[in-house]
């Protein structure tokens, strides 16, 4: 398949990759073409940035969590638009280690056969910046870096410098972005979700607007379009839909890989979405799905959604089968404490949740012991990213997960099992096989 495909990437975190990928979404749709965007790495909120200025849903794609014959099927399958943009993750050759490239921005540029346009923060340098520009382009022996665009420029001499000492690397600037005020509030996991503030999406097309004006658009789609073919391959088929799954999705819980919804799809899964806050009861259902999020955030209104808590508990207690992750597990401890405040939530696993204000970010591998909503018996990578602990974990705990990479909710175990439900601090990307299980697992508690 000819896809014509660019990659942003960045000289560190914080040089301005999301908006200026959601800058060049807006160039190129400027230009009439259609952009499907994807993002590099297990992160949830800078999709849904992305999302929001192409118009349409964008991917992830992560090798530690996809492995690259699934990540390459799954770029290609989905890029169905003029052009497909992908945005990096961290510094361009961060990854999994410091050894390897591996789940790193190159890695991903590498599998997929991408150009790559190199964000660069010029704003306390000038000339010193082609010897940071020459550093990416000679660390690896096929960088593939097409272009760089610069950020937080100051004046025309301080663009002329940049542009002059950068001419010798044979390599085009495509954007000389000014330094300006242009503000998206944050906290502790990152930018603040799309779902929660409804004035987002608005303030993002602003800002796009604003800064595609700095990008040489025709030049971007030149490397863009340059490349070589990848191999097709249509996408699978949806089996005849069997069963539905309830799927928590409001302003506290909305972590969701669209690869993992699209699986159960495929899988026979008819989906049916609620709110944990605003609902007052839960969709007809063979089976719940609750995501990672900030339940902190809005926990005094989780609190207050009796029925909506006594329902989740209830339908656990039955034997429905409920795969939650992150937010989810902390939603079904008997407690969230934020700050002084102490929340009461849904009570189904006998542990109180705190907010600890450390970051505990890690990809994670395993093992799943047998039993659990999602899997028998098997290995899986994941990642984990959270800012709180459990406290009071019952010693006659059920674990699922066995971890050698991670650190889970104690002594490297993860997958709290209780009835037919699995909640764990880890994130699965699904692919077929967990998707499978779990809706084979909804279609037995149907019958």
């Amino acid at each position: 398949m000819k896809i014509p495909r660019i990659v942003i990437a960045g000289a560190t975190s914080g040089v301005g990759k999301t908006s200026v990928t959601c800058a060049v979404i807006r160039a190129l749709q400027k230009r009439g073409r259609t952009v499907r965007p994807f993002k590099v790495g297990p992160d949830y909120i800078d999709p849904g940035y992305l999302s929001s200025i192409s118009g349409m849903e964008a991917y992830n794609l992560d090798v530690w969590l996809m492995g690259k014959r699934q990540l390459l099927e799954s770029f290609v399958s989905h890029s169905d638009s003029d052009v497909s943009v992908i945005e990096g993750v961290m510094g361009y050759y961060d990854g999994s280690d410091g050894d390897t490239n591996n789940a790193s921005t190159h890695h991903v540029a590498s599998i997929t056969k991408s150009p790559v346009l190199l964000v660069l923060d010029a704003g306390k340098t000038a000339r010193s910046i082609a010897a940071t520009a020459l550093g990416f382009q000679k660390f690896h022996k096929n960088s593939r870096i097409s272009g760089i665009i610069l950020n937080k420029i100051g004046s025309k001499r301080h663009e002329i410098l940049c542009r002059t000492a950068l001419k010798r690397m044979g390599i085009p600037v495509v954007g000389v972005i000014p330094r300006m005020e242009l503000h998206i509030e944050s906290r502790h996991l990152g930018l603040i979700p799309t779902p929660e503030d409804r004035n987002l999406g608005k303030k993002i097309k602003k800002i796009s607007d604003t800064l595609s004006q700095y990008l040489d658009t025709f030049q971007i789609l030149k490397i863009a379009t340059n490349q070589t073919s990848l191999p097709g391959k249509p996408r699978p088929a949806y089996k005849k839909p069997t069963v539905t799954i309830a799927v928590a999705l409001d302003e506290s819980f909305n972590f969701y890989y669209q690869d993992n919804l699209e699986a159960l799809q495929r899988e026979g899964a008819i989906l049916k979405f609620f709110s944990p806050i605003k609902s007052k009861k839960i969709p007809q259902c063979d089976g719940l799905y609750i995501g990672g999020g900030f339940p902190e955030i809005l926990a005094d209104k989780l609190e207050k959604n009796h029925a909506m808590k006594k329902a989740v508990k209830k339908l656990a207690e039955d034997g429905m089968p409920l795969y939650a992750e992150c937010g989810g597990l902390m939603y079904l401890t008997k407690s969230i404490t934020y700050g002084k405040k102490r929340h009461r939530m849904t009570g189904l696993f006998d542990a109180d949740t705190v907010m600890t204000g450390k970051m505990l970010l890690n990809y994670t591998r395993g093992k799943i012991s047998n039993g659990t909503p999602i899997s028998g018996a098997r290995s899986f990578c994941g990642h984990e990213f959270h800012y709180s602990r459990l406290d009071s974990v019952s010693p006659d705990s059920r674990f699922a997960y066995t971890l050698d990479v991670g650190k889970g909710i104690t002594n490297c175990k993860d997958g709290l099992v209780t009835h037919n439900t699995l909640a764990s601090y880890g994130h699965l990307y699904f692919g077929s096989s967990f998707a499978r299980a779990f809706v084979k697992n909804c279609s037995r508690y149907s019958r």
